[in-house]
């Protein structure tokens, strides 16, 4: 079972939803429900790292996980309840003005620190999160300021918590699973439809990417259903989303209830159109060079201009590039 992705702005959408509410009872609420994970067993070991920004920018790597359990520790195989199918970079940009989520896709093959080149899924399992926070900071130079985890059960109860979202289907299709229809067009998903929504992937030829589309789509449904005034004004509902939220969260140590007030003060004008979304850029499929995995392949070309971006605190530019097909090492879409 993967992690849906569309729970991914539940940790950044917090903050801002806490910030304007009863902060007091939500910390209570919060601090109660959350799992912290210190970060001595989070993070990789310093000397390793790149340096933290200076410029006021955040990353923040999200996981995902059908347990939240103690995915700081490796093992020869950490088995399904510690999977991180999908990850998510989720940039800050300093001014606060835009948020850019970028999808990573699970079967990226890439290097792993001290493994060689290997699907990005299999870090976790070989290292915890150590090893996948090392990867990505490899790859792309960028310092991960924050992660966190979150699981299924959380998206749900977070959908519902919010009475549903507006999802508009771009590629309609039937889910044979669970015997789910989603026609073209905009669809109002409860938190078990939602989650069907972005878990398959066998309905479409392009498997994972038409997936990681569609948590896209969601996410852009999700947050502005957060971010409406209906949402922010409603202080019952803002409680239940984080009643239901924190229940599935798992945060490094530095990710305390003060620090998501803190940034959700500093996020508070954000709208949801600020928002961008794209996914990483790959060179399309193959097969390992052992010929035993399917995987999809690094654009390698891409990848300067991106940790440019990254570098510079122009990410959201970048993604407006990506796309029009217009970023370097990238072709314009047909």
């Amino acid at each position: 079972m993967v992690w849906s992705t569309s729970s991914i702005l539940a940790i950044l959408l917090i903050g801002i939803a806490i910030a304007g509410s009863y902060v007091a009872s939500l910390a209570d609420t919060y601090n109660s429900n959350v799992t912290v994970l210190p970060s001595a067993e989070t993070f990789p070991q310093e000397e390793s790292r790149p340096p933290q920004a200076t410029d006021g920018s955040r990353n923040i790597l999200l996981l995902g996980s059908d347990s939240r359990g103690d995915a700081t520790i490796a093992g020869e195989d950490t088995g399904s309840n510690q999977r991180s199918d999908v990850l998510m970079l989720v940039n800050i940009a300093a001014n606060r003005k835009d948020v850019t989520v970028m999808s990573i896709m699970r079967d990226l093959w890439v290097p792993i620190p001290g493994h060689g080149d290997a699907k990005i899924n299999a870090a976790l399992a070989w290292g915890g999160t150590p090893l996948v926070v090392e990867t990505v900071e490899s790859m792309l130079g960028v310092r991960i300021d924050n992660l966190a985890i979150i699981d299924f059960e959380g998206f749900r109860g977070m959908t519902d918590a919010l009475g549903g979202v507006d999802v508009n289907v771009e590629t309609g299709f039937f889910r044979k699973d669970e015997n789910m229809t989603f026609p073209q067009g905009m669809n109002h998903l409860d938190g078990v439809h939602a989650l069907g929504f972005v878990r398959e992937r066998y309905a479409f030829p392009t498997g994972d990417f038409q997936r990681v589309r569609n948590q896209q789509l969601y996410l852009q449904a999700l947050g502005s259903a957060l971010l409406s005034k209906d949402t922010l004004t409603d202080p019952t509902k803002i409680s239940n989303f984080v009643t239901e939220t924190s229940k599935f969260l798992s945060v490094d140590s530095g990710f305390d209830f003060p620090t998501m007030v803190e940034l959700g003060l500093s996020l508070r004008d954000l709208r949801a159109e600020n928002i961008h979304y794209f996914t990483m850029p790959t060179a399309g499929t193959g097969w390992s060079p052992d010929h035993k995995q399917s995987i999809v392949n690094l654009n390698s070309a891409a990848i300067p201009a991106l940790r440019e971006a990254i570098a510079h605190d122009t990410v959201a530019d970048y993604a407006a590039k990506v796309a029009a097909g217009t970023a370097p090492g990238i072709a314009p879409a047909k």
